[in-house]
């Protein structure tokens, strides 16, 4: 199962030229110092979103927050099963994650 998100999370990524996948055992992106992506062990993949587009995802998609080594990552979203085949639709929440990382003060 792990194996298979992270070829999911890849191509995913592969949409999004501006930026690359990093980590090995931790697969993961990130911009501007901050991590915006990430496959945890339990296979599940979450985005970071600004406030107010973390609450619409959430409510749109039914998902809640994201989780890593039993971590709340503060803004981030699970991506939900049902949409982890919609690549293009995930490469759009992606490039959006990548912007808002963008805005905030450089680490």
């Amino acid at each position: 199962m792990w194996e298979e998100r992270l070829k999911i999370l890849d191509a995913i990524v592969d949409k999004c030229p501006r930026f690359e996948r990093k980590g090995k055992t931790m697969p993961y992106t990130s911009a501007n110092g901050y991590m915006f992506a990430l496959l945890n062990k339990d296979a599940e993949i979450g985005f970071r979103l600004p406030k107010d587009r973390q609450a619409e995802f959430k409510e749109k998609h039914n998902t809640t927050i994201y989780k890593s080594y039993n971590a709340v990552m503060k803004d981030y979203v699970l991506i939900p099963d049902d949409l982890i085949n919609d690549l293009d639709y995930l490469a759009e929440i992606l490039n959006e994650s990548y912007d808002f990382v963008m805005t905030l003060k450089p680490k």
